[in-house]
């Protein structure tokens, strides 16, 4: 009786199998662009703790590779921190995406808010109430710091052991799943569909003319579209 009873205390998105898969996908991938990140950083001539505790303390994989591309180009910490920083700046919308689902207890947000990324975000407002919102959020969130963090080590014990993670296409496995996860929402919601075919216009737009990362952020312009249409339908 007590464990049947445990068992129905358990948020529904936790027993989803096709939400524990879909985070299983994206863990995988994560754990694969982790392992690519820990040997280009140990390669390029960092020691090994640099990006282990970067990826513990930062935790943000395009702001980690960033900055080490900027450290292994010559350039000097604060010049790498900035350009971390920048791509960042997307997260403090994510963050008040999810405010409600990190809870009121401060332990609880300020470990929430260090898990909060794209992914995160993703699978917690793709579900349909607070209790499973809050579950797939956690979920997603430390499974995919704990295999980000695990893969981070591996790749720099290995470091150039490797040799070109490149040819491997480590790379592109993490948008690939991204865009697999994305595809089924832009199906059935068409003002999603607009939003993100005006900030993926804009963010091709302007790759050829503005610093890489950037991009990234300026596609987030197609939120506003979103938010202008969800305001009409709510009037």
């Amino acid at each position: 009786m007590r464990s049947a009873q445990r068992t129905s205390r358990v948020p529904t998105a936790a027993r989803d199998p096709e939400l524990l898969r879909d985070v299983a996908l994206v863990c995988v991938a994560g754990g694969v662009v982790g392992v690519s990140f820990g040997a280009i950083a140990v390669a390029g001539g960092l020691p090994v703790w640099v990006p282990v505790v970067m990826s513990l303390v930062v935790y943000a994989g395009s702001a980690q590779f960033s900055a080490v591309g900027v450290l292994l180009a010559g350039g000097g910490p604060l010049a790498a921190a900035a350009t971390g920083l920048l791509l960042n700046t997307r997260t403090a919308a994510f963050s008040l995406a999810v405010a409600d689902i990190l809870g009121r207890v401060r332990l609880a947000r300020l470990l929430g808010a260090h898990l909060v990324t794209d992914e995160t975000v993703a699978f917690a407002l793709a579900q349909t109430d607070p209790v499973r919102r809050r579950a797939a959020f956690w979920i997603s969130g430390l499974g995919l710091f704990a295999v980000w963090n695990t893969g981070v080590l591996a790749g720099a014990l290995a470091g150039s052991a490797l040799g070109d993670t490149d040819t491997y296409g480590l790379d592109a496995a993490f948008p690939a799943v991204l865009v697999a996860l994305v595809l089924p929402v832009l199906r059935k919601d068409g003002a999603v569909r607009r939003a993100a075919l005006l900030g993926a216009a804009v963010a091709l737009a302007a790759t050829p003319a503005v610093p890489a990362g950037v991009p990234v952020l300026l596609a987030l312009t197609g939120l506003v579209l979103y938010g202008s249409y969800g305001r009409r339908r709510a009037a």
